[in-house]
């Protein structure tokens, strides 16, 4: 239960920071990406999200990682005869991170208590969300497909159309349903259009089409579908307020990316986006349902944008220019991930017995070497052309004296090399509010024969 707590509290304290650092690196991106058309954009606060959610939970020792990875380079780029080279490579202890936060037990447990009550009133929410949902569904009347003017033309209006709107009517129905202000998608499986009751003797033809080409987007993207995941999916971090934000960003998107598929699937986005003012007047009456089935033709609150981007001249992005905007998103992605690891905090309990633990892992930049003796390249490892990295785990002691050296990993004809330059060595004692103590870390010997 123990291990439990600090976990969440962990990635409590991880998500304050990490996630609104992913928000200002989706936003960058994002901007970056809006030329090249909505669904890179939609796709880059989908990522956002999943990053939000997923990165504090996740520790990677870069420095260790950088370090195998040179020693793998070596071990590939070295050559079987010629000279020879001997690298030292100080590595990190068990425990990374670029800092400790230590609290004392009653206070992390009454964090973790707190924390689990956020997450449990969402998962409520969340279930209450889902059966109002089922309710609705249940509760609406079915409207008969044969009574209902379904443009079957639209097919072969566009590309997308072809592919949007050729819905056999055994993978949708349409109901209608009081509790609701707009047409909007429901279901998983089998997808339910439920319109409000009367809606239908309020619009034109087509006004009609146009709502069936968004809302019939929304069941081949399975929107409804995809929505559900990212609430399970945020739950951990729903109480961040910058989540929220994400949230609202990927459902604006989500909407422009449907309004193009739509514009195109009925000739045209101008005609589009006057079916969209003329929906709007005719269901701005009544203010937009709030539920987690929201995947509506006017779910998300940026109308205005919307209108504006059916307006705007579209300008094709290809090429040289096109590579260079993904390479950029890519580069900021990376770029995120790597200070998110680098800056990560872990959280421990204090201390209970007073003065210092006996032992506690740091970083190989925050031990200074004294004394050092570089490892002597066996003649007969040489002769026999072994080559390789040998990892030895190091005690060091109050007074910076290597003890306890064993070895990880490592050809067995170089361990003795490695062992002998090691004890040598002699480092400043490691002090913890003014007092020395031991230190874990690793150090990694690459033998390489040069070409």
């Amino acid at each position: 239960m123990k291990s439990l707590e600090l976990w969440l509290i962990t990635y409590l304290l991880n998500a304050l920071w990490q996630v609104p650092l992913v928000f200002v690196a989706a936003w960058i991106a994002a901007r970056l990406a809006r030329p090249i058309g909505p669904r890179v954009e939609h796709r880059v606060w989908v990522g956002a999200l999943i990053l939000e959610t997923i990165l504090p939970m996740c520790r990677l020792d870069l420095n260790r990682l950088w370090q195998q990875a040179s020693a793998l380079l070596a071990w590939a780029l070295g050559g079987t005869a010629g000279r020879s080279e001997v690298r030292v490579i100080l590595g990190p202890g068990t425990v990374s991170g670029s800092g400790l936060l230590r609290l004392p037990a009653s206070i992390l447990a009454a964090i973790a208590i707190a924390y689990a009550c956020v997450v449990l009133y969402f998962i409520g929410r969340l279930a209450f969300g889902l059966w109002k949902t089922a309710t609705m569904s249940r509760e609406a009347q079915p409207l008969t497909l044969a009574t209902l003017t379904l443009p079957r033309d639209l097919a072969s209006k566009s590309r997308h159309s072809g592919r949007l709107l050729n819905l056999e009517s055994s993978n949708f129905a349409i109901a209608a349903s009081p509790m609701i202000s707009g047409p909007v998608t429901v279901g998983i499986r089998r997808a339910l259009l439920l319109i409000p009751p009367g809606f239908l003797s309020r619009v034109s033809e087509s006004d009609w089409e146009a709502v069936l080409a968004h809302e019939f987007a929304h069941m081949q993207r399975r929107d409804f579908a995809k929505n559900l995941f990212y609430e399970v999916l945020s739950l951990a971090a729903a109480y961040h307020p910058v989540l929220w934000i994400t949230r609202s960003r990927l459902a604006e998107t989500r909407e422009i990316v449907c309004d193009s598929i739509a514009a195109e699937a009925i000739q045209g986005r101008e005609n589009y986006a006057r079916s969209l003012l003329r929906l709007a007047s005719i269901l701005s009456d009544r203010p937009p349902a709030r539920t987690l089935h929201a995947i509506g033709i006017f779910d998300a609150n940026i109308f205005e944008r919307r209108i504006m981007n059916l307006a705007r001249k579209r300008i094709e992005i290809t090429g040289v220019r096109r590579f260079a905007i993904a390479a950029a998103c890519a580069l900021v992605a990376v770029t995120t991930c790597a200070s998110a690891f680098a800056l990560r905090m872990d959280v421990f309990p204090a201390a209970t017995q007073t003065g210092h633990p006996k032992r506690i892992a740091v970083k190989s930049n925050d031990l200074k070497i004294l004394t050092r003796v570089d490892p002597v390249y066996p003649p007969d490892a040489k002769t026999a052309k072994i080559e390789g990295a040998v990892k030895l785990s190091v005690i060091i002691s109050k007074e910076g004296v290597p003890e306890h050296i064993s070895v990880e990993s490592g050809p067995s004809e170089l361990q003795k090399s490695a062992l002998d330059a090691v004890r040598q060595w002699r480092w400043q004692s490691f002090l913890l509010n003014g007092e020395p103590i031991e230190v874990e870390t690793t150090i990694t010997v690459v033998y390489n024969l040069e070409k």
